[in-house]
């Protein structure tokens, strides 16, 4: 016998309309020529959730099948219903398939989120008859189902949850939302690996695939797309989650750099590219005592990428770091595993070990190779762009190639110069960065500082915050 849904707005909404069908039925139409596709009988329906619409290129088109994964507690239920009340206030009908909760408790987060607004519907189902007759009964214009994993069809006869349950209810869900044309968003559980649980199969029925991450202990969240057949993948939405729910991140950079200590060693700035947005975050490193059988911890890198860089930083620069426990961590959750992330990694453990800090005013670029040469890395112009419009004066990136020594320091202009500092290799770089005190521990002959930049261990260097506060900070001696 067919479950009957248990349907019903979480506040008063507009009456009801009947199904619409778009792009006729599924299979069904005659070839045409590809330059007379009408590009405009779709649009994107805009969340009304920035982060989210820069990860869709526009919004959720109508027919489309989407797949949000991520662990328990990352907050994938609260971003949804956040998405779907902000689509019912600019006119939009969402439905909300409660697969796993009932509808008293969606209504109570709902509430705290400010989220109990016409035009958001809740229905407890789990059986998929009954989620396909609330779908044709309500027309909604989005369908969000929490989740996918907690529906089954009773005629396949596998228990709820089960590769074929999954499969099946997926793929039905999919071709139904095509039909009858809402959006379709289908909330996927993770394995303890990280993937999404259940078969592959899953990621190749639907249009999208989101990747929700963040760990609950922090504020800071990350939505990555990971497939989109209507937008390029690789973009990231970040998101700060608070007492009211999610909040999109407008200026990541500055919430990544503002509780930075400033002058303290083993620190350095990098900019990473998220998507196609460049974010200033700073690498801390500690370098701890020797033992038999070095440590290595790292968060927000690639583990296997900083034992090299250890490696490199010792037998290439003259850095004594391959015997002692290392602690490498990206700060505030962010993540930083591209190459151009290798030089900051190398100047956070030099400062480490020597005790010296780096200038706060300046950052590193750059990949570091098995030689030890400094390599060129894309997107120069808007990483150094972004740090320049933060406050930084002087940037450490690779040099000229070829084995030629050091390039002159170049300027990107404008009222607040950023000096570009170029080096050919890791121990050029490190002189540029700490002047004579590592050339001194290395035994390598002193390296010029270019004009203007004034060695570390000359006294005190005074520093200034983006507040325009003075910091003293201390230097210390190469030990």
């Amino acid at each position: 016998m067919r479950e009957e849904p248990v349907a019903g707005a979480l506040s008063a909404a507009a009456p009801l309309r009947g199904p619409g069908l778009v792009g006729g039925t599924v299979g069904a139409g005659a070839p045409v020529a590809l330059g007379d596709v009408d590009l405009d009988a779709h649009h994107p329906m805009p969340t009304g959730l920035g982060e989210l619409d820069r990860v869709l290129a526009g919004g959720l088109l109508p027919g489309s099948a989407t797949l949000v994964g991520g662990e328990p507690g990352t907050g994938k239920s609260t971003l949804l219903l956040q998405a779907l009340a902000s689509m019912a206030a600019m006119g939009k009908r969402g439905l909300l398939v409660a697969a796993e909760e009932a509808a008293h408790q969606v209504r109570r987060r709902a509430a705290r989120l400010g989220a109990d607004v016409p035009g958001v519907y809740v229905v407890e189902a789990t059986e998929l008859s009954a989620v396909e007759v609330a779908v044709a009964d309500l027309a909604p214009d989005i369908v969000v189902v929490d989740s996918i994993q907690a529906v089954s069809d009773p005629e396949l006869g596998s228990p709820a949850g089960s590769l074929a349950q999954v499969r099946a209810c997926a793929q039905r869900l999919v071709a139904f939302a095509k039909v009858t044309g809402p959006a379709l968003v289908l909330v996927g559980h993770v394995t303890k690996e990280g993937a999404l649980a259940g078969p592959r199969t899953l990621e190749h029925l639907v249009d999208t695939v989101l990747s929700f991450e963040g760990d609950r202990y922090l504020a800071l969240r990350a939505l990555r797309a990971m497939k989109h057949r209507f937008g390029p993948t690789g973009e990231t939405g970040l998101f700060e989650m608070g007492e009211k729910g999610l909040v999109g991140v407008a200026d990541p950079s500055s919430l990544f750099l503002g509780d930075r200590l400033l002058g303290a060693p083993g620190s350095a700035v990098t900019v990473p590219i998220e998507g196609y947005r460049p974010l200033l975050v700073e690498v801390q490193a500690l370098v701890g005592r020797s033992s038999a059988v070095p440590r290595r911890f790292v968060t927000g890198l690639d583990p296997g990428r900083v034992g090299f860089l250890v490696a490199v930083l010792d037998r290439r620069a003259g850095v004594p770091v391959g015997d002692r426990d290392v602690y490498v961590s990206v700060a505030g959750g962010a993540r930083a595993c591209e190459p151009a992330a290798d030089l900051a990694v190398c100047l956070a453990l030099a400062s480490s070990m020597s005790g010296v800090a780096l200038r706060c005013d300046m950052l590193a670029l750059g990949e570091v190779g098995l030689g030890g040469e400094l390599r060129r890395v894309s997107g120069m112009t808007k990483r150094l762009a972004e740090a320049k419009r933060l406050g930084f004066r002087h940037a450490l990136v690779p040099g000229p190639g070829g084995g030629r020594a050091c390039g002159a320091p170049r300027e990107l202009g404008g009222d607040d110069t950023l000096r570009q500092l170029p080096g050919t290799t890791l121990s050029e770089a490190l002189s540029l960065a700490f002047g004579d005190h590592l050339v001194a521990r290395r035994g390598a002959g002193p390296t010029r500082l270019p004009d203007g930049l004034a060695s570390p261990g000359a006294g005190e260097a005074e520093c200034r915050d983006d507040r325009g506060s003075g910091v003293h900070i201390a230097r210390e001696a190469f030990a």
